[in-house]
Parts: C-alpha cells; sequence; structure tokens
C-alpha cells in the first residue's frame, strides 16, 4: 500500500487514516473487477474469426482453386483428345486423295490405274461419312458443303475420263487435253483445301496446348502466392499474439493485473486465452488481498509482541526500582539511594534506545545520496568498530579489486548497515577467529559486492529464514532488539541492492550486500551533496 508524507515525531496515523485506506484498497479491489467486467465483455463483443476457420477456409480455397484447374485441364485434354482424332482423320483423307492423285499421273502417262484412283477417291469419301460426327463438331455442321463438293466434282472428271477412254471413237486430243487439265486442277484444289483445313486445326491444336501449359503454370503460381499469404497472415496472427501474451505474463509477473483488453477486430482461440488470463488474474488479485492482509497482521502481532516483550523488562525494573525506593526511603543512606535511581535512569535509557531503534524501522528518513568509494567507505567502518575488534581479540582480514566502480548512496546507512553486519560477525565468532570482508565485482553486470565472512558458530537451518524479521535474535537477553538486521536490509533495499545470506553451524556465516554501481560521474555527485 502507497504510503502518505510522514508525520512530526513519526507518530503512527489517526485511525481515520487507517479507515480511509481500508475504504481505497476495497474501491481499488472493485475497481479492478469492474475492469475484469468490462474488458470481459469488450472480448466477446467482436465478431468471431478463429484459427480454426481461417485453417479451413485456406484450405477450402486451395481445394477449389486446385479443382478448378483440374476441371480446365480436363476440359483441355478433352479438346486436344478431339482435334488429334479430327487430324487423324483429315490426314487418313489427304493420304487417300494423294495417292488417288500419283494414280491419276500414272494414268495419264501410262494410261493405268485409272480405277485404283477412282478407288481411292471412293475410300477418300467413306473416310470423311464414317466420321461425320466428329467432323461436324469441329468444322461445323456445314462440313459437307466444304469438302465433298471438290470430292465428288473430282470423282466425276475422273468417271468422265474413264469414260472416253473405253469409246469406240477416241475423244479428240484437244478434248482430252482439256479434260486432263480440269482433272489436275480439280485434284490440287481439293488437295489444297484439305491441307489448308489440317494447317488450321494443327495451328488450333498448338494454340490449345500453349493455353493449357499456361493455365498450368498460372494456376500454380497463383496457389503458390495464395498459400504464402495464408501461411504468413496465419503465422503473423499466432506469433503476435504469443508474443502479446509473453508481455502480458511479463507483466503479471512484475505486480501489474491489469486486465486484457482487445487488440484486435476479431475474436480467436486467444480469445478464450485472454480471458482465461483475466480470470487468473482476478483470482490473484483477491488472494494477494487476502495474503497482504495476513501478512499485515502477522507484522502488526509480531510488532506487538516484540515491543510488549522489549519494554516489559526494563519497565518492570523501574517499576520495582521505584516501589523499593519509595517504600523504604527512609532507610536507605544516599549511596543506595543514588544506586536505584542510576538503575531506573539505566533501565530507562535502555526503554528509550529500543523505541529509537524501532522508530529506525518503522520510518523513512531522508537519504543524502554521493557517489562512494565502497572500500574506502567499509575501512571506515572497520575502524569504528576498533575498540570491539580489540577487545574480542578477533583479526578483520579485509580485500578489495582494485579499480572499483562507485556505488550511489548515503554514507550514514550504509556504515550502519556494514558496522551492524560486522558486530554481528564479532558476537559470533570464536575467541581469536577470523573475521574477512571482500568488496569485489558481483555475478551480475554494474552492480558491487560486499561479503562479511566469519567463522563462528553459525545459523541453525530451520531459522535462518527468520533472520530479518523484526525483533527475531539469537543473542542472550539484554544484548540485542532483533532489529539491527530489518533495518540493514530497509536500508540496502532502498539503495536498490540486496542481502543475503548462507550458514552451515559450527562452520560460519557469510552475509553478501550487492549494490548497484553509480552512473553519475563522482565530481558531480560531490558537487550535489
Amino acid at each position: 500500500m502507497a504510503e502518505g508524507p510522514a508525520r512530526p515525531g513519526g507518530a503512527p496515523p489517526p485511525p481515520g487514516d487507517e479507515l480511509s485506506e481500508e475504504a481505497a484498497a476495497i474501491e481499488g479491489r472493485l475497481g479492478l473487477a469492474r475492469d475484469a467486467e468490462q474488458a470481459r465483455r469488450a472480448l466477446l463483443a467482436r465478431p468471431r474469426f478463429s484459427l480454426r476457420l481461417q485453417i479451413f477456409l485456406g484450405n477450402a480455397i486451395a481445394f477449389l482453386v486446385a479443382v478448378a484447374v483440374a476441371v480446365a485441364l480436363i476440359a483441355s485434354s478433352h479438346r486436344m483428345e478431339s482435334k488429334t482424332r479430327f487430324l487423324e482423320i483429315v490426314n487418313d483423307y489427304v493420304m487417300q486423295v494423294e495417292q488417288a492423285r500419283r494414280f491419276e499421273k500414272n494414268f495419264f502417262l501410262y494410261g493405268t490405274n485409272l480405277s485404283d484412283a477412282q478407288d481411292n477417291v471412293f475410300q477418300a469419301e467413306a473416310i470423311l461419312n464414317r466420321n461425320a460426327e466428329e467432323l461436324a463438331a469441329i468444322m461445323g455442321a456445314d462440313w459437307r458443303r466444304q469438302v465433298l463438293p471438290n470430292l465428288h466434282s473430282y470423282a466425276r472428271l475422273l468417271e468422265k475420263l474413264g469414260q472416253g477412254a473405253h469409246r469406240d471413237q477416241p475423244v479428240g486430243k484437244a478434248e482430252r487435253l482439256k479434260l486432263q487439265s480440269q482433272v489436275r486442277a480439280q485434284g490440287q484444289q481439293m488437295v489444297s483445301a484439305a491441307l489448308a483445313v489440317l494447317s488450321k486445326e494443327k495451328a488450333a491444336l498448338s494454340e490449345v496446348i500453349a493455353r493449357s501449359r499456361q493455365l498450368l503454370f498460372y494456376s500454380m503460381g497463383l496457389l503458390l502466392v495464395f498459400m504464402v499469404f495464408n501461411a504468413y497472415w496465419l503465422g503473423s496472427r499466432m506469433l503476435s499474439s504469443i508474443g502479446r501474451f509473453g508481455q502480458y505474463a511479463g507483466r503479471i509477473a512484475s505486480g501489474d493485473f491489469t486486465p486484457v483488453t482487445p487488440t484486435r477486430r476479431y475474436r480467436d482461440e486467444f480469445t478464450e486465452l485472454a480471458l482465461a488470463i483475466n480470470s487468473m488474474i482476478e483470482e490473484l488479485e483477491k488472494r494477494e488481498a487476502v495474503l497482504v492482509q495476513s501478512h499485515k497482521m502477522r507484522a502488526v502481532g509480531t510488532l506487538t509482541a516484540g515491543v510488549a516483550h522489549e519494554l516489559n523488562n526494563p519497565m518492570n525494573n523501574i517499576t520495582l526500582t521505584a516501589h523499593m525506593l519509595q517504600e523504604d526511603y527512609a532507610d536507605l543512606d544516599d549511596p543506595e539511594r543514588r544506586e536505584m535511581i542510576d538503575d531506573v535512569v539505566a533501565e530507562a535509557s535502555r526503554a528509550k534506545k529500543i523505541i529509537s531503534n524501532l522508530l529506525d524501522f518503522a520510518r523513512e528518513s531522508g537519504s543524502q545520496l554521493e557517489p562512494l568509494d565502497l572500500p574506502h567507505l567499509l575501512q571506515e567502518t572497520i575502524a569504528l568498530a576498533g575498540n570491539q575488534i580489540k577487545l574480542s581479540g578477533i583479526k578483520i582480514d579485509f580485500q578489495s579489486s582494485g579499480n572499483l566502480p562507485r556505488v550511489h548512496g548515503d554514507s550514514q546507512q550504509l556504515q550502519q548497515v556494514f558496522l551492524n553486519l560486522i558486530l554481528n560477525a564479532i558476537d559470533a565468532s570464536h575467541k581469536r577467529g577470523s573475521i574477512h570482508v571482500l568488496v569485489l565485482p558481483a555475478d551480475e553486470p554494474n552492480y558491487l559486492a560486499v561479503k562479511v565472512m566469519d567463522e563462528g558458530t553459525g545459523i541453525p537451518a530451520h531459522i535462518l529464514g527468520s533472520i530479518f524479521d523484526p525483533f527475531f535474535t539469537t543473542k542472550e537477553k539484554g544484548k540485542g532488539t532483533g532489529l539491527g538486521l530489518s533495518v540493514s536490509q530497509g536500508i540496502v533495499a532502498k539503495h536498490g541492492g540486496r542481502i543475503m545470506v548462507s550458514s552451515q553451524e559450527d562452520k560460519g556465516t557469510t552475509f553478501t550486500v550487492v549494490l548497484p554501481v553509480t552512473t553519475i560521474p563522482a565530481q558531480l555527485g560531490s558537487e550535489k551533496a
């Protein structure tokens, strides 16, 4: 919960402020619930276009394109078959006509094979009659008027030529030459017409083949482009959604419980995931509120018990000594009275120290941040603990890596942290033992680490997790308030660092303080300080 400005004297907030903070917390939870409901409605209000539907539509379109191409290729194949068959018919027809022309020449040269020529003409006409339907499909219904008249005229001329050869009176030379010229001209015209049809259909067949090839290439290119586009669109939808939900997870991990809101015009399978995440966020917020409340109650209980326990002993001693002084005042001599008054003053000072430590733990004092030379600061701290070090007979071994960057912090507060760790190490160490203080770069970049290592009794594993709790101490009664490590942890956290501990019983304890290095030049920091 956010804290307000500090009150004079570090006084606790009045009850009205606590109620207002509780009301603000309830209002915040209600606001999050309203945001979650609005986000749910916004997510569901969009039209649905799922990934499954896109995959189905993409495959369906690709299938339809493939079917259309297949149908077009089948139609083209049928046309090619028809034209190929037509070319075979015309080719057979031309072969018969050309054979008739060869026999015609033999007749003109040698007077033989005229009947053979007539037979070839009859066979040519038979070929046309047998394939009348196929010829009509290619050339149209009037194909007979295009082909048969020439063939019939040629046949009549051959017949007339044969009749002249069998007459008793031979045909005159002029008439014979005229008839031969007509036969040759008619035959040439018939062959030319047939070859023209053959050439035309060959060109048409070549065009059909070329169109079929183009259709195949274009359809394959179109299908490839569509599949690439659909795959890219589908992949971008999935990857962008996965990336967004990765950001949502990082945001939730950092403590931001803002509900997921729509980012697209339609909803898909990731919408269900967003609804589930929003539900999880709402549940996490509720559980966090319960957990925070329970921790607050536990902290209040621990704080109350610690204050009562720590203040109870000096207050009891003050009360007993004051009662004894009151009852036996007349019977006591001056040295005894002074001794009892000194006891009251000492116990009052002890209570004041407890309260002072408690206030240091509870309130946030101002800090004077400046670039600090950490090895120099630790040397000064070790010098402050010089008397305790001499009295305990313990040796301090200080080591520092060279050319270390500075840290940005408050020298007094950090000195308080390191002094507390060194004094704790002295209390835990054996007589004539050793304490090692190291300053070195931390494992993570842009951080320095300070290690305070002793070879003392160590900390049992079952209480290691409680040493930073307020009023928790393993020292003898009257030697510690249990606030030193708690205050130190708060100071280090305020400086952007952390404090860690590792310990083994009868082998010693290592406290590690990790602090970020400063990015402000030392000269500027000194001027600001």
